[in-house]
């Protein structure tokens, strides 16, 4: 028995940047990359795909993008290529009275959903997926049971035991939208290694998502059970210094399991922090950020528009805001001509005091004094400033740039205990 499946995670399909100028450009570059993910499984003739969670960047999503989704998967149903995926964090809706588009595009026939019932104890129900449904928490293909367990949250390293003891069979896959910690760079919704461990006992090959970076997982005896593709494009700043791809996997009888990283060509992304420490004025401030971004992207082969990210550092002798987001926006535009460009201006203002020199906290100081007096100020969070200090920044960003609805802010607060 051999056969061979395409697996993939975190596709992020609707994610783009609110700028009439770019909103489309960056949309289509989600729905290429998994076009071309679709592609290679039918030219492949691959067994089945696996998504591994993150269809979606949102739960919420416009119905030109469910549209745009069907359309992608078209030819998988067409060649008669099962598609099965489970729900990730990005997918889920919050709300129990609502149909999610995950579960429509099941019951439609172009995914196989996998969600797992629960029992009034917590144990875990697998059972077999009913096509006319679109629903169910296991399928079978050519002698492989693919069990499918989605988001869980923070507690997922709990969840594990009770997903072992509901499985009764042999030759084993679960589709599971979890990170591994000191694999996974995500810091919600991930277990630590011996947490996942239980799980190489009862599954050949544990097919993961959630962090974008690709990774393995293996037994304290050097055997690989887990394994994470990593998103496929770029979603995030930082995401650059990743490989971007899938894994194309063959299950030979005698053999086992081999997967193989198919690379993707992620549009370029950069980040770029720039010390102008010392600059007098602003326009020496701007020769020196004007050389340093062009010898940055003279090492770009890829012709296609950059997504930048520019942090400003350094003492100088001007106020900040001399240099204005516009400004700045317009030199770097005139350099590189990026699709889109993050600026992070955290230089501080260096004046004279009682003959000593004294550094001016820069605004993004100011704003974290202020909301760890306002957190240390609540005696049930005394202790945890750092920490909420981290993610009310983060969601402060994420709400900015409209990364996530309002559920799944929720959810968050949900998980810190707040």
């Amino acid at each position: 028995m051999t056969l061979r499946f395409i697996h993939t995670a975190d596709i992020h399909l609707g994610k783009t940047y609110r700028s009439s100028d770019i909103e489309v450009t960056r949309y289509e570059d989600f729905f290429g990359m998994f076009s071309g993910i679709v592609e290679k499984a039918v030219s492949e003739h691959v067994d089945f795909m696996l998504i591994a969670g993150d269809l979606f960047h949102t739960a919420q999503i416009l119905p030109r993008t469910f549209a745009r989704t069907i359309e992608t998967l078209q030819p998988l149903k067409d060649a008669g290529i099962p598609c099965i995926a489970v729900e990730g964090n990005h997918d889920w809706i919050h709300r129990h009275d609502s149909i999610s588009w995950m579960e429509a595009l099941s019951q439609m026939g172009y995914i196989n959903l996998l969600r797992p019932s629960r029992t009034d104890d917590g144990a875990y129900c697998f059972e077999k997926f009913d096509k006319d449904l679109g629903a169910g928490g296991c399928i079978s293909i050519k002698g492989i049971n693919i069990y499918g367990v989605g988001y869980i949250g923070s507690q997922a390293g709990s969840h594990v035991a009770r997903i072992v003891d509901a499985i009764r069979t042999k030759n084993n896959i679960l589709l599971f939208h979890v990170g591994i910690w000191s694999y996974s760079p995500v810091e919600i919704g991930n277990m630590r290694a011996e947490e996942a461990l239980p799980l190489s006992e009862m599954f050949d090959y544990v097919a993961l998502g959630h962090g974008h970076k690709p990774y393995t997982v293996e037994t304290p005896e050097g055997r690989t059970y887990a394994y994470n593709p990593g998103s496929a494009e770029c979603v995030n700043f930082g995401e650059e210094r990743f490989r971007k791809g899938y894994y194309i996997v063959e299950v030979d009888e005698g053999n086992g399991y081999r997967h193989e990283f198919y690379e993707t060509s992620p549009r370029p992304m950069l980040v770029m922090n720039i010390n102008l420490d010392g600059a007098k004025c602003a326009d020496e401030a701007l020769e020196r950020l004007e050389q340093r971004i062009k010898d940055n992207v003279a090492v770009l082969t890829d012709t296609r528009q950059p997504l930048l990210e520019v942090k400003l550092t350094g003492r100088v002798g001007f106020h900040p805001f001399e240099l204005g987001r516009d400004r700045l926006r317009n030199t770097i535009s005139n350099i590189c001509n990026p699709l889109h460009v993050e600026i992070k201006n955290h230089l501080s203002l260096v004046t004279r005091e009682s003959d000593c020199e004294r550094e001016m906290k820069n605004l993004a100081e100011i704003e974290e004094d202020v909301l760890r007096g306002l957190i240390s100020s609540q005696s049930e969070y005394k202790g945890r400033e750092d920490e909420l200090v981290k993610y009310s920044f983060a969601i402060r960003d994420h709400v900015m740039k409209g990364d996530c609805d309002g559920d799944e802010l929720l959810d968050l607060l949900g998980e810190l205990g707040i």
